[in-house]
């Protein structure tokens, strides 16, 4: 069965989109057969794999809201051997436009069940809000959450936040949502402060965090420019290590 995985956190700029890229391509390039799914109206996913979010002929709006096949709108990268459904900037106006729909919440994962057995691993990645559109995310997230934490303070003061919200779906809407695992992203050894909140992220999750933690990286920063993941723009860097490393760690805990 394919397994279905959402990387949320409502802040910003904690690596959320990076990691979603990353542990798809060193997936794929590990035999995987794996899906992106672009749900952020801002389509870094997509850009970040090489697509003109401008030229997308059809994207994760027309599952969501006309219904359409997400089948018929996947882009499939020979080199990367990975595949993805874009977003596009029409996107930005499904949380508006879903909350008049039937069933508003359900759109995505009655969309995605639609591909099941045809992937071994779908990966979501949600917009930095806690909007319609995340909501969405987490109930199609059948076997977790994924949780990108950046080793920095303010990163600390969002966690509850988003336990709450994950709290309130399972209690609400989809009794079976859980958290995967948390990822420490931009970590820093050279500050206390990193190792502080590596400290602090496993007193609030504990057994709950991968060991593999992602550093500071100039070569993961600049990958996306050049539409690449990082294990073939730099697959020798040490960012390319981590990520590589915290995907076997997934395969291994999946039992893969």
């Amino acid at each position: 069965m394919t397994r279905i995985y959402t990387l949320v956190n409502q802040k910003g700029g904690v690596g959320k989109t990076t990691t979603a890229i990353n542990i798809a391509a060193f997936l794929a390039k590990m035999g995987q057969k794996v899906l992106v799914v672009d749900l952020d109206p801002q389509a870094n996913a997509t850009s970040s794999l090489g697509v003109d979010k401008r030229a997308v002929q059809g994207s994760t709006y027309d599952a969501l809201l006309n219904g359409e096949a997400p089948a018929a709108h996947i882009l499939f990268n020979e080199r990367l051997q990975l595949a993805i459904l874009p977003s596009s900037p029409a996107l930005a106006g499904a949380e508006v436009e879903l909350v008049e729909e039937p069933s508003r919440e359900f759109r995505l994962r009655n969309a995605l069940e639609t591909l099941d057995e045809k992937y071994d691993y779908i990966l979501i990645d949600c917009p930095p809000s806690l909007g319609l559109l995340t909501v969405n995310g987490l109930i199609a997230a059948r076997d977790g959450v994924l949780v990108p934490v950046q080793c920095e303070y303010l990163a600390l003061e969002g966690l509850g936040q988003l336990t709450q919200t994950i709290q309130r779906v399972q209690s609400s809407l989809f009794p079976g949502l859980k958290v995967r695992g948390v990822i420490l992203t931009m970590f820093d050894p050279r500050t206390n402060l990193s190792n502080d909140v590596v400290r602090e992220v496993n007193n609030h999750f504990p057994g709950l965090v991968f060991k593999s933690v992602v550093p500071r990286s100039i070569r993961l920063a600049e990958a996306p420019s050049y539409g690449l993941p990082i294990s073939a723009y730099a697959p020798t860097s040490v960012g390319a290590n981590a990520y590589e490393a915290l995907a076997k760690e997934l395969l291994k805990g999946d039992g893969k």
